[in-house]
């Protein structure tokens, strides 16, 4: 007979090593990339505040080509989030129950989405400003795809690509495990803002900083409601703003910011 792992089953050693297989297919392995790079860019003979972080770059000079690239890096990107419902449902906890992963609360999800990213994304404005006079964050590129048809949709597919890896990933799936696990509260919220904080050290200390304190924030917001969909909500509108407006801003707006 096949055996089935519950929750009664699901002990700190094989709940460990899942979520070390996990993190490693997904964020944990982009959290090692964005250590080195960042090692990198403050080993350089440049200034951190003079290099570049480019986000959704063009990976062909061919558009078609650089289409099918992106909309295939966008598919697989999203494969360790099937893989993390696909274990969360063998073990019969239900991403739509525990994780609140549905869309029967439209008003909430997106009332609060837009809350949570309107407070989020106007001080993280400010806080990428001072870091980069600081000279602790690199130069920030949003997008840098050729201008083509095309470009602004994948560009809103990576912004809601992001947002249900990271959120479900980092949020939803993480604290769930982390709680079987048996650590503290304290912990949990720590250890999903670290992760979150530690992926975007390539971009620089402001981006690592901003990025945890929003990473308390969606965690509290988690414990507090159960709910990932306004998180990828926020999260989706924060990251469409950011790569469609540093597209779409006229070049000389964009040297004043």
């Amino acid at each position: 007979m096949p055996v089935t792992l519950d929750r009664q089953q699901a002990t700190r050693p094989i709940l460990t090593a899942e979520i070390i297989i996990v993190l490693l297919l997904s964020l944990g392995q982009s959290a090692i990339y964005s250590v080195v790079s960042i090692i990198a860019k403050l080993t350089a003979d440049q200034p951190l505040s003079q290099q570049a972080a480019v986000l959704n770059a063009s990976r062909s000079a061919r558009p078609y080509l650089d289409l099918t690239y992106q909309l295939l890096g966008i598919a697989f990107d999203l494969m360790p989030v099937v893989l993390v419902l696909y274990l969360l449902l063998r073990d019969h906890i239900s991403p739509r129950s525990e994780l609140g992963l549905s869309a029967d609360r439209k008003g909430f999800d997106w009332g609060w989405g837009a809350l949570l990213a309107a407070g989020i994304g106007i001080p993280g404005l400010l806080l990428v400003y001072v870091a980069k006079l600081l000279g602790i964050n690199a130069d920030i590129v949003p997008a840098a795809l050729q201008p083509v048809w095309w470009a602004v949709p994948v560009l809103i597919l990576a912004a809601v690509k992001n947002a249900v890896l990271e959120e479900v990933i980092v949020v939803g799936y993480l604290m769930t495990r982390l709680r079987q696990w048996g650590m503290s509260t304290v912990a949990i919220i720590a250890c999903s803002a670290l992760l979150r904080g530690s992926y975007h050290l390539y971009q620089g200390f402001g981006a690592f900083i901003g990025n945890a304190v929003m990473g308390v924030v969606f965690a509290l917001f988690f414990l507090r409601y159960k709910r990932v969909m306004p998180l990828i909500v926020a999260h989706t509108l924060l990251d469409v703003v950011a790569f469609v407006g540093y597209t779409a801003l006229p070049e000389s707006w964009l040297s004043w910011i």
